[in-house]
């Protein structure tokens, strides 16, 4: 314990992920007192598939950030296998993938140029609302007040700020690099590459340095069949897809066992609360992971928070218009998860309509219209390449 110094803020932000740091900058290069209170201490992993779809390049470079300078990976296409390939497509849109290692951290030293105090290894123990005003307590019992508060804790959830349970909820998600044998390195290449099992879905794709991220979920009854064990579970993956068996045969394991997260509201769209608090990224709107825009979602919503907060908007007036734009993609997303998960044989339509792969990806996607950018559209079309 160190004591119980207080300190005040014009606004406080509890998180420094994707919506966390980029909420940052963008108050701070407003002349906004701003701190970001981020519980790890340095640079690290996260469950994430790690895919930029074009709106989240734009927005990244749009504040200043390339992808590309620190060795994003070129996308260019989609492949859905079960025990053989179902079916392939080219994105409708321009892609990259990058991990969240390096990105957060590239985002969260921008932050801090730009004049945010960006605070970390605070960990947040408390948030409450005190009269006019926020509090962020930690665990080192020290406190932060701000008359505004943003929460930004990515899926992780703050104690007294759950979020209710979604529209699948049964799935629980893991992560893990390697590298792969040159061979399956140069058949992976520019490719995101989808794999059903049952019991779950699986997703793969090169990111910088020669890594492949594999990153799926599982519902909890298959792990449970599995022992919870993650060789157990990646055998059952690879004895019911030979494509996954080929590309991760002989393959390196990069982390010493895998990232793993639980509880997770796939589905989830946040109903506005009337306590004014300002909720970003998965603490807003969760969309299943394969959709490949989690990170799009994040980026968005700070960019709408900020702008509503600068011209004096509510936090509930930000809730209700960020879940209107929403909710056709994480609904369809959602509808989707479920059939890969619960009757992964339906996916075999997919050989007679392989235009779904593309359907899919163009509908999952924040909505053109309320993307927060003028020069988006040119090349969402694809007038340029990345």
């Amino acid at each position: 314990m160190t004591g119980t110094l207080q300190r005040g803020r014009e606004a406080l932000i509890v998180g420094g992920g994707l919506a966390g740091a980029t909420l940052g900058i963008l108050l701070a290069r407003q002349g906004r007192d701003v701190e970001i209170l981020e519980q790890s201490a340095g640079m690290h992993h996260k469950v994430c598939g790690e895919f930029l779809s074009g709106e989240a390049v734009e927005y990244l470079e749009r504040l200043g950030v390339s992808p590309r300078s620190l060795g994003a990976v070129t996308m260019h296409g989609v492949r859905l296998h079960a025990r053989g390939l179902l079916a392939a497509c080219e994105l409708p849109f321009p892609a990259m993938s990058l991990t969240r290692r390096a990105l957060d951290e590239a985002l969260l030293s921008l932050a801090e140029r730009a004049g945010a105090v960006v605070s970390r290894g605070r960990r947040v123990d408390r948030l409450m609302r005190d009269e006019d005003s926020w509090r962020a307590t930690l665990l080192s019992a020290e406190a932060v007040t701000a008359p505004a508060a943003f929460l930004a804790t990515g899926k992780h959830d703050l104690a007294g700020h759950r979020r209710p349970a979604g529209r699948q909820n049964s799935l629980v998600a893991f992560k893990m690099y390697f590298r792969l044998l040159p061979e399956q390195e140069r058949a992976l290449s520019g490719w995101v590459e989808l794999f059903l099992f049952p019991g779950g879905y699986a997703g793969l794709q090169m990111v910088e340095d020669n890594q492949a991220n594999l990153c799926l979920v599982v519902e909890r009854s298959r792990l449970e069949r599995c022992g919870r064990d993650w060789p157990r579970l990646l055998a059952h993956m690879l004895r019911c897809s030979t494509a996954l068996a080929e590309r991760l045969d002989g393959a390196e394991p990069l982390l010493p066992k895998p990232l793993a997260l639980s509880s997770i509201p796939y589905g989830l769209l946040m109903q506005p609360a009337q306590d004014g608090l300002w909720r970003l990224g998965d603490q807003a709107a969760v969309i299943p992971s394969f959709s490949g825009d989690g990170m799009s979602i994040a980026l968005h919503s700070a960019h709408l928070a900020a702008e509503m907060y600068m011209r004096g908007g509510t936090a509930a007036e930000y809730a209700r218009k960020l879940r209107r734009e929403l909710r056709p993609a994480v609904q369809l997303a959602t509808m989707f998860s479920r059939l890969m998960v619960r009757a992964p044989v339906l996916a075999q339509a997919v050989r007679l309509w392989p235009g779904v792969l593309a359907h899919c990806a163009s509908h999952t996607r924040v909505p053109e219209e309320a993307l927060l950018m003028e020069t988006f559209q040119l090349r969402r079309r694809g007038a340029e390449p990345w």
